[in-house]
């Protein structure tokens, strides 16, 4: 295959910007070659988004060069440097311990995406690891983060995961995999409070005026760019988690090195969605105090964004007094933004307009029953989406759902009332409600079903059958009812890990 040809990267265009950054910020590194590497799963559309052409990455030389056999040309790797508060402790050097940042490629829109391999081997950063992952997280986050996508939230995308031809030393050995992802950005929360311990303003500088120029452009020059760059961060940050908390998703790790600028959901680890509703869930197996709880992750998020507000301080004024001031303004507004985003697509979710009076009130009385009742997250709102607002004959699919039917007796007679109160057309506040109402998600024990086929008999056709069906979230077939049960009581998986 005639590399100068550009067949494998196709019109790719690289534009390494980070790479050009001084050294704190990064270590160049190369990926340590796997033994053999065999493509699991190619996400075809997006390979063309960016530029690449599919049937040359499935062949053997591609898949060398998605495993970091073979450089891709125009790619230039780098570790990529951060810091970060982990469970709220503060630990001054972490960095890219097992991923390298490959590049950044112009994708067909003009848009810059980050390719980022992990599982590539060892970095300045391992910290006496193996720089290797195991299949099974590799499984999990090529699920995770295409199932996000396909929900409408903003996430990495897995491009591709492959099986390494290696065993990885775990609890037991376990076969070897790697995950390349795309991001728009890869720099964390963490990327800043790192490049902020050297205690060089300017450095700090360099770092913002690199992520203004690469993702918010508009802003670049701008005197008070770095305040309404913070501003944009909050907001971001403020839309992606009132679509985590309406989906019932748990990030389960929310560390600031696992906070991206971008306002995306990045660093798949213990996460899960919730089956029975239940506001303290925690899927982490080391968050014991539930840190990272689905009803904390908007309080974590505010904190996060006040660490990075903290770097960003010598750069938003010279008096230290006004830039706390100033800063501390808008933190104040995650509030309010997460607030109007979540209010409003709660009540949506229930088909009714948040700006009527006491349609929140109702909104959240149905997560209390649901909680007290353990009904399912997923299916109690998707259901409801097929009711009509006159005739309850048809509530018995949603009733199940609850320990006491009676309990959603008590309610659905006043959301009838409401709905026939705005007098919306029937099929059309369906049709929206189910919209806003997946049918199927990346329940924890379909995620554990497909990684359990791939780590004990190197068996991929549960996850790519899976990926099917997540892919098409909110208009399932008849052949993916399965994928729209919850766990049965053996089924239920508790705890997730970290890392891989």
């Amino acid at each position: 295959m005639n590399e100068q040809s550009g067949a494998i990267p196709g019109e790719a265009r690289f534009d390494n910007r980070y790479a050009r950054l001084p050294p704190p910020f990064h270590s160049p590194a190369q990926p340590t070659p796997v033994a053999q590497p065999a493509l699991i799963a190619l996400n075809r559309p997006l390979a063309y988004r960016l530029g690449l052409d599919p049937d040359a990455l499935a062949t053997p030389e591609g898949t060398d060069m998605l495993a970091g056999n073979r450089p891709m040309p125009g790619t230039e790797p780098v570790a990529m440097a951060y810091a970060g508060h982990q469970f709220g402790h503060w630990v001054p050097r972490l960095g890219d311990g097992r991923a390298l940042l490959l590049g950044e490629i112009i994708d067909s829109t003009g848009r810059r995406r980050d390719l980022h391999l992990k599982g590539s081997g060892p970095t300045p950063y391992s910290r006496g690891g193996d720089g290797r992952s195991s299949i099974g997280p590799v499984i999990r986050e090529y699920l995770a983060s295409e199932a996000m996508h396909a929900l409408g939230v903003p996430t990495t995308r897995a491009l591709a995961a492959i099986s390494s031809g290696e065993s990885v030393i775990r609890q037991s050995p376990e076969p070897g995999g790697l995950l390349l992802r795309v991001a728009g950005s890869h720099v964390r929360i963490g990327s800043f409070e790192y490049i902020a311990s050297h205690d060089n303003p300017e450095l700090v500088r360099r770092l913002a005026d690199h992520v203004i120029s690469v993702c918010d452009a508009d802003l670049a020059g701008q005197p008070d760019r770095y305040l309404h760059w913070l501003s944009r961060v909050i907001d971001r940050t403020a839309r992606m988690v009132a679509q985590w908390m309406h989906l019932g998703f748990i990030h389960g790790v929310m560390n600031t090195d696992n906070m991206s600028i971008l306002g995306e959901t990045i660093d798949y680890g213990p996460f899960g969605w919730m089956d029975h509703y239940d506001p303290n869930t925690v899927y982490s197996s080391i968050d014991r105090r539930g840190r990272y709880a689905y009803r904390n992750q908007p309080t974590i998020a505010q904190w996060n964004l006040a660490r990075l507000a903290e770097c960003l301080l010598p750069l938003i004024d010279p008096d230290t007094t006004k830039a706390v001031e100033l800063a501390s303004e808008q933190l104040e507004q995650f509030t309010a933004c997460f607030e109007s985003r979540y209010h409003t697509g709660l009540c949506k979710k229930i088909g009714l307009d948040s700006q009527h009076e006491g349609n929140l009130e109702l909104a959240f009385d149905l997560l209390t029953r649901m909680s007290e009742q353990r009904a399912d997250m997923t299916l109690t709102f998707r259901r409801l989406a097929d009711l009509g607002s006159r005739d309850a004959s048809s509530d018995g699919p949603v009733r199940s759902l609850f320990d006491d039917p009676a309990s959603f007796d008590a309610w659905v007679g006043d959301w009838r009332q409401r709905l026939r109160g705005e007098g919306r057309d029937e099929a059309t506040r369906q049709a929206d409600m189910h919209r806003v109402n997946p049918a199927i998600v990346l329940r924890n024990h379909l995620a554990q079903e497909a990684v359990d086929a791939a780590v004990d008999h190197l068996d991929f056709k549960p996850m790519q059958q899976l990926m099917d069906a997540l892919s098409r979230p909110h208009d399932p077939r008849p052949e993916d009812q399965r994928y729209m049960q919850p766990p049965q009581p053996h089924e239920r998986v508790l705890d997730t890990f970290c890392g891989t």
